[in-house]
């Protein structure tokens, strides 16, 4: 696979993006002294203005229109940038509140969750070692819900808000950066809304606007980067995804939770005893029998990068 050379781009491009991807906690750490809603209005403005200007540039002024033709794009897309929006905004107070552990769980639990919602919504069937894996995380769910007296609310949260962001995404025939620009469209007046509003409240400090004393150039520099690091990995999924089998696609995903973690355990030096270990292993478990069973599932049938591409 790797051989050829769009091949081997593609692969080198997914990895850098689910990289970023996981070690996004310590760019978000850097902007603790923001508010985090500010975070996720800068994350939204500045991010709105990279993947508009790239959707201009590569599709001409017609993008808009063309993505919102789509037969009930419109009003999907609306609420995918709304569940998109909730889901930014959980991680990046959870991130910056001591919760990163509890948050790359999320991340885990995900690629199951959408399986699930698969059967509920899709009619999909599960395979034996998918109903497995399955009942695996649960029991790991259920474990650390007895051990401390109440569910990992944010895992769940932000695992239920991505993946019922994903079967939005994949009920609207639009492909990833289009979608994401008219998302983008759609929270870009509100989280305007929020940097003024927090301006002028005295909770916002860039530049400053509001004649707070402000947050400094450093950090100013990193919310307008923060859009662009928002921005630049989906893309390059985008770009990866029709390029890399879907089952080496589904094994890199594991990356950015992996980083998510160790960076909470070793970095942060968050809490993670023996309980909660054990309710990781379960989860851990389901995901390494999820993953071998797809992979030779994938083998078997012979994926090929453009059924990975309609897939994803």
């Amino acid at each position: 696979m790797s051989a050829h050379p769009e091949n081997r781009a593609g692969l080198w491009v997914a990895l850098a993006s689910f990289v970023l991807w996981g070690l996004m906690p310590l760019y978000w750490h850097l902007l603790k002294v923001v508010p985090s809603l500010q975070i996720v209005a800068h994350r939204v403005i500045w991010s709105t203005l990279l993947v508009v200007a790239w959707l201009l540039w590569k599709q001409g002024r017609g993008w808009l229109r063309a993505a919102l033709a789509q037969p009930r794009a419109a009003w999907m897309l609306a609420l995918s940038g709304a569940l998109i929006g909730f889901n930014w905004s959980l991680y990046i107070w959870a991130v910056n509140a001591g919760h990163v552990v509890e948050s790359s769980l999320g991340y885990f639990i995900n690629p199951l969750l959408n399986v699930v919602l698969g059967v509920a919504f899709l009619h999909e069937r599960l395979r034996r070692a998918q109903w497995i894996a399955v009942a695996l995380a649960t029991a790991g769910v259920i474990w650390l819900t007895v051990q401390f007296g109440q569910p990992p609310w944010i895992a769940i949260c932000l695992a239920l808000s991505f993946a019922l962001y994903g079967l939005l995404r994949k009920l609207v025939a639009i492909d990833a950066v289009g979608g994401l620009g008219v998302e983008s469209v759609y929270l870009f007046l509100p989280a305007l809304a929020v940097m003024v509003w927090g301006e002028a409240q005295g909770a916002g400090g860039f530049l400053p606007l509001g004649g707070a004393p402000g947050w400094g150039l450093g950090v100013d520099l990193l919310l307008v980067f923060g859009g662009a690091l928002t921005a630049l990995p989906l893309i390059g999924f985008a770009f990866a995804v029709r390029r890399v089998p879907l089952s080496v696609v589904g094994l890199l995903q594991y990356i950015a939770p992996t980083l998510q973690f160790l960076t909470g355990v070793f970095v942060f030096h968050e809490a993670f005893d023996r309980d909660r270990l054990i309710g990781f292993v379960f989860i851990w478990i389901g995901l390494a029998i999820f993953a071998i069973d797809g992979a030779l599932r994938a083998r078997r049938t012979g994926v090929t990068p453009v059924a990975a591409a309609s897939e994803a």
